[in-house]
This record gives structure tokens, sequence and C-alpha cells, in this order.
């Protein structure tokens, strides 16, 4: 079976370059999975023609706003669109708290006193799911595992190894070097990493001479970076990865469980 990554948002907190900001759809016959859902990626998935009606579930890497901040605007557009099947979102302990605050703050009274409080029953379920650190856990169609990564702490940074479709995608969310990149990273068939410098050294991020060195040691058949900033985006090509950008389609086939290596697309 194949699956299918379409990059959504591929940019940083700041829109540089007019990108949108973290948004990834996994795809199979199985289902849709978000990974990250920033607070563009409403818009970012209308341009591209996607209903998010037809999205099962979103799983959040950590709670920074380009990372999880669209997802009041993607309960309200299913509210207000009749999305009539259940929304799973998963992520880091206490999602459940951190969606609702994010919902509080950026629409006050629609929990407590707007839509819901007045009757207008929301046409869908939404259920959260904690993910705890290195367990397996249904997510909608998938499977996901969550493991600790070198981020600002308040906003529980996690990895995430995502099985669908018979295929395992790993996403590093925003991190420095790890070691457990490698674990995140073996065995799958697309590790999406992100790059947010070239050379500058950025807290709690990794630029391009940090993973070069790394690459090889990841296990994994493809190597996409994204989350760009800057001076990223003046970076045409290199010969170990491939660059992502909004738009970008890959496609994983071909037999499964094959030697893994790292080669652009």
């Amino acid at each position: 079976m194949s699956v299918r990554l379409r990059f959504l948002g591929t940019g940083d907190a700041f829109g540089s370059g007019g990108r949108f900001q973290a948004c990834i759809l996994v795809e199979a016959d199985d289902g849709r999975v978000l990974l990250d859902c920033g607070a563009s990626s409403l818009i970012a998935l209308k341009r591209a023609g996607i209903d998010p009606n037809t999205i099962d579930a979103i799983a959040v890497s950590h709670y920074h706003g380009d990372h999880f901040g669209g997802i009041p605007f993607f309960v309200l557009d299913g509210h207000f669109g009749k999305r009539d099947r259940e929304l799973v979102i998963a992520g880091p302990a206490d999602v459940a708290a951190r969606i609702d605050g994010a919902v509080d703050a950026l629409y006050p009274g629609y929990r407590t006193r707007g839509a819901l409080a007045s009757g207008k029953a929301r046409p869908f379920e939404i259920r959260f799911v904690d993910l705890a650190d290195g367990v397996p856990t249904a997510v909608g169609p998938a499977r996901v595992t969550a493991l600790p990564v070198d981020h600002t702490a308040d906003t529980a940074p996690h990895g995430l190894r995502v099985e669908l479709g018979g295929r395992v995608v790993a996403y590093s969310g925003d991190t420095a070097w790890t070691d457990t990149l490698l674990e995140l990273a073996r065995g799958s068939d697309a590790f999406i990493c992100e790059a947010y410098t070239a050379l500058k050294d950025v807290p709690k991020h990794l630029n391009i001479r940090a993973l070069v060195g790394g690459a090889a040691r990841f296990g994994t058949q493809r190597l996409i970076l994204t989350h760009f900033g800057p001076d990223m985006l003046e970076i045409g090509s290199v010969s170990w990865a491939t660059l992502a950008h909004d738009g970008l389609v890959v496609t994983l086939d071909g037999p499964i469980g094959g030697r893994s290596y790292v080669r652009p697309l």
C-alpha cells in the first residue's frame, strides 16, 4: 500500500518566504492524519483543495502556536461546516486542556457562552488522546509513538513516529540535536526533520551543520527537511536530503522492510 505525504506548511513561525506554518498531511487508504496544525493550516488546507472534514486525526508534536495554533480554527470550521464524524486530537500530556485553552483564548465564550452553551451542539465528537512517552498509541487510523526531544520545555516537545498504511513516517517536531532523533528515524520510510537555519546556531533548533554529520546514521529511506527560516530558503538543494516546500507531495511506495538508507527524492 502506498502512503502520500503532502507538505502543506513548511515554514517557520514568522511566515518566512511566505510559507505556511507546520502542517503535513499523511494519507493512505486507511485514512488521513495531520502532523501538526500551525495557525495558518486551515488556509493551507483550503488552498490545496483539501476538505478538513475528511481528516481523521491531528497529531501534535508540541505546544507552540506555529505547530498547534490552527486547531481552534479547524474545530470551528468543522462545527459550522457541519462535520459529522469524530475528530481525534493527540499530543503530549494534557492535550485537552491545551486545546481548550487555545480555543478560549482565540474565541472567548465559544465553549462557555457561545454556540455550544446555547444548545447548538457541535455536530461531531472530539476525542483527545494523550501520548505517553515511548508508547505506541491508536490515533484514528494510525498508531503514533511520541519520543521527547530537546526544545522549549514548557511546550512538551516530542518527535512522532506514525504508522499508517503499512509505512512508518517519523517527524522531529522542533528540536536541537539529540540522539533520540536516531531512535525516532530508525527503520522509517521517511524522516521529516526540521532544519531551521543553514549554519547559524539557534537554541533548541537544528541547522544543516548539525544534520549533515548525522544523516547517514538516521537509518531512514528518505530524509526530508522542513521548517525553514530565511537563510534556509536561499539553499537550492543538498545531496543527502530533500528540501521540502509548500505543495510538495511525496509518495512512499515500493518494497516494505527493505534496507534503510538516506537518499534525496
